[in-house]
């Protein structure tokens, strides 16, 4: 027998009416506990199967949350996925992860996709080329809580939560001129996403409290991979002076780096030292181990998942939550000079 077995086939079973299997099925408090066990043991003999996308049509809750990230296979977007999952799971809810490849039609096209789902909400780091924010807008048209983490853009009614990436910038830098290094490089990603631009602000600050000139060819905006390293520095050492030193936003770049310095014949911490941004597994599992600034990914991921809650439990309250979590700056082999 392949039919589904229906609500009204449970109902026709136990000679009751099928308003009182369903409210039965969805635990409704008015069904005494005795019909609503042998309504779920009926139920379960005939092999009923819930249609779970019309209860959540019908209650508007789904207890699924969508949550977005540019790549899964990064530690650390996985760590903020486990840290969302850790709170969600507990409280019911399911979640589904999608990532965009850093592509904005993708990026759109997933959200279309989360809110065809009935989705409860959609906690996000966008695209680093996302330019538009209608489609986020058409989030908050439907009254669906939209949380952003690391990665965002300022709409009115988004919640967010982030590191404080000027300080995680500035304390790297600082970190590196108390080392003794004097001419300090910079790698970063693109200053369109505010991430960058505020690495890039904190490195500045650092320079210009220790009274050091900040010199333009001395940054680089780059990719986040390993060659990308590898060719900052090839061009860093060509410079007329060379750096000292390089902090970067990303912990690939300074491993390219390393890898190349190491080819020149570049000693390092000794001649040249080297800061990383976000704590990659691989950056305390080297010989060489490398420094880099913690973003606490799964704490963000914990408190962008409690947002969402908050948001949840509300009672018609408008909530915007702007979090903003500290660094920490890990100090290892590839920049400690002095003990």
């Amino acid at each position: 027998m392949n039919e589904k077995v229906t609500i009204y086939d449970i109902a026709k079973k136990l000679n009751i009416t099928a308003a009182t299997v369903s409210r039965a099925l969805n635990n409704n408090p008015k069904i005494s506990e005795s019909t609503r066990k042998l309504v779920m043991e009926t139920a379960a003999a005939m092999n009923y199967k819930q249609n779970k996308l019309a209860v959540a049509l019908k209650s508007g809750k789904s207890n699924t949350v969508g949550v977005i990230v540019p790549y899964i296979d990064r530690n650390f977007f996985a760590s903020i996925i486990r840290g969302i999952e850790e709170e969600l799971d507990p409280m019911g809810y399911h979640t589904i992860i999608c990532q965009t490849h850093e592509d904005e039609q993708k990026e759109k096209d997933t959200i279309n996709a989360l809110l065809n789902t009935q989705i409860d909400g959609i906690l996000m780091s966008i695209t680093k080329v996302t330019q538009s924010t209608s489609h986020f807008r058409n989030v908050l048209n439907k009254q669906i809580p939209l949380i952003f983490f690391d990665r965002k853009k300022n709409i009115p009614g988004v919640s967010t939560v982030t590191i404080n990436d000027f300080d995680g910038g500035y304390q790297a830098t600082k970190h590196l001129i108390e080392q003794g290094c004097k001419r300090i490089a910079h790698t970063s990603g693109d200053f369109a996403l505010e991430i960058y631009k505020d690495r890039f602000e904190g490195y500045k600050e650092a320079l210009s409290e220790y009274g050091i000139p900040f010199k333009k060819e001395y940054v680089m905006q780059t990719r986040s991979d390993t060659d990308a390293g590898k060719d900052a520095i090839t061009k860093f050492m060509k410079l007329p002076n060379p750096p000292d030193a390089l902090f970067s936003s990303s912990d690939y770049v300074a491993l390219g780096a390393i890898q190349k310095l190491k080819e020149l014949g570049v000693n390092i911490p000794e001649d040249f030292s080297v800061v990383g941004f976000s704590n990659e597994p691989f950056t305390k599992f080297m010989e060489l181990s490398i420094s880099s600034v913690d973003q606490n990914p799964m704490e963000m991921g914990k408190m962008a998942a409690r947002v969402f809650l908050e948001q949840m439990n509300d009672s018609g309250v408008k909530i915007e939550k702007k979090v903003i979590l500290s660094p920490s700056l890990m100090i290892r082999k590839s920049s400690t000079k002095n003990d």
